[in-house]
């Protein structure tokens, strides 16, 4: 294999691959020897059909099997082996090819830039602990209680009312058809919490045991399947018992049921816990601050073709005219993004960190406790779309690398008071919506951090022919 690097402009390459029609000719005899066993042809035995015939019969598609795979491992080879990172999908273009020929194709490729990683020792933020105040605890625990309420049915012609619990199967429709993830059984709501869909819960108000009733309800925003996102639909409801909630003592025994040696021992937890809720709430303010400072470091030059995909991720759901007029906007947001995205990327290449299936699966958990109810239709999801999975990857790596940068990093430690957190938290918000006001469309919100690929079969090169061819416990962590 002959490979010749020919640079254009900026980041584009374009790089010829030759490859003999005497390695060519060898390929096509490995594949011949392959097949040869197991083809049956009248008038030959197994495995004596000569290559002559073999040829005749299936040289074509031998041919495109053939191409397919040596264009696959050379393209791949010829990139690595010239350290090229590609940004985005190369393109081939087979200029010379065909059986009994060599093989001649050039790689149309735009390379990642250089990045010049500097040290983030230097980089500052704030880092905050909470002081919880002991009768906070004490309102969480009682909360805790409540929602630990034994629930017993009532009697058949009882009413549901705030605070009872419900158990529903139902059935739900848009524009009269099903839908996936429609369909729920034994599903148990709290009245009053609002916590299925919005406006859902009240609907249930005043029903009894074995009550058929018609909820209608606004889909969330953040459906998984967004063809459903913001559709009405009706849910037809079948209540299977009402049930009302029994007061719990908190003693010891009450703790222990949660996981925790005593009473006092569960105070413990629950501080803990309440602060670490705000230290993850007060993190992203910290991992904005790093962000910013990220922002510093320098990139030779953006991609083109990475700032085009990313202008089209922040203009969907616009019509052509405001995407046109929100365009140079969206450029400078998207080469803040893809900045910011190569530079983490770097620095988590040179600290060698990676996300196991395991913390995937973990992240996928906390998705399922964050809908109750449509656990089934997230996971199907999931399972039904790789591409969101991989989003999903990507933001653990992106928090990942994020850690890694505190660990390195000058981090200003602050204690202060649950007010304080709150006001913090609160003027934090306000810059946000005012930023995300500036500009349209939440364009500030950064995609999470897409690892750099260096798996042969994760980025395969699209071809052009210039000749046409048919190739709930307390947790004490």
């Amino acid at each position: 294999m002959k490979v010749t690097i020919e640079n254009k402009k900026g980041l584009n390459k374009d790089i010829k691959v030759f490859i003999d029609k005497k390695t060519m000719d060898s390929y096509m005899d490995e594949k011949y020897e392959e097949i040869k066993a197991t083809v049956n042809l009248k008038g030959f035995r197994p495995g004596k059909v000569p290559k002559e015939i073999l040829k005749k019969q299936f040289g074509k598609a031998i041919f495109g099997e053939v191409l397919d795979k040596v264009l696959k491992n050379t393209s791949t080879k010829a990139l690595e082996e010239n350290k090229i990172k590609p940004a985005g999908q190369p393109k081939l273009d087979l200029k010379t090819y065909g059986e009994d020929k060599e093989l001649e194709y050039v790689i149309s490729v735009t390379e990642l830039p250089k990045v010049e990683l500097k040290s983030v020792q230097n980089i500052k933020f704030d880092e905050y602990s909470v002081k919880i105040d002991e009768k906070e605890t004490d309102k969480r625990i009682k909360e805790i209680a409540k929602s630990q309420n034994n629930f017993k049915d009532v009697a058949d012609e009882v009413k549901a009312s705030n605070e009872n619990l419900v158990v529903f199967d139902y059935k739900a429709t848009i524009d009269g058809k099903d839908f996936q993830g429609g369909e729920g059984k034994n599903t148990q709501l709290i009245l009053g919490k609002d916590l299925f869909i919005k406006g859902f819960d009240k609907q249930l108000i005043g029903v009894k045991k074995n009550d058929e009733k018609v909820v209608e309800a606004t889909l969330p925003e953040n459906y998984p399947q967004k063809e459903f996102a913001n559709k009405k639909a009706k849910f037809n409801c079948k209540i299977i018992a009402v049930r009302k909630s029994e007061d719990v003592t908190i003693n010891d025994e009450f703790a222990k049921n949660l996981g925790a040696k005593d009473l006092a021992d569960l105070k413990t937890l629950i501080t803990k816990q309440i602060n670490d809720e705000y230290k993850n709430s007060l993190g992203r303010i910290s991992k904005n601050q790093i962000l910013k400072e990220i922002e510093s470091f320098k990139v030779d030059e953006i991609p083109e073709n990475l700032i085009e995909e990313e202008v089209k991720v922040l203009s969907q759901g616009m019509n052509e005219e405001d995407a046109k007029k929100s365009r140079k906007n969206f450029e400078g947001v998207a080469k803040k993004r893809i900045k910011v995205g190569l530079i983490l990327n770097e620095f988590g290449e040179q600290n060698k960190i990676s996300v196991t299936e395991q913390e995937v699966q973990a992240e996928v958990q906390k998705q399922l406790r964050m809908m109750p109810g449509q656990e089934k239709m997230v996971m199907e999801f999931y399972q039904k779309n790789p591409s969101a999975l991989a989003s999903l990857k990507g933001t653990v790596y992106e928090e990942k690398i994020i850690e890694e940068i505190k660990k390195k990093a000058k981090p200003n430690k602050k204690e202060i008071t649950k007010e304080e957190a709150e006001k913090i938290l609160k003027e934090h918000q306000k810059q946000e919506l005012d930023h995300n006001h500036d500009h349209d469309h939440s364009t500030e919100k950064k995609a999470p951090v897409k690892k750099v690929s260096s798996n042969k079969d994760e980025a395969k090169p699209k071809t052009s022919k210039s000749k046409e061819t048919k190739a709930k416990k307390v947790s004490k962590k």
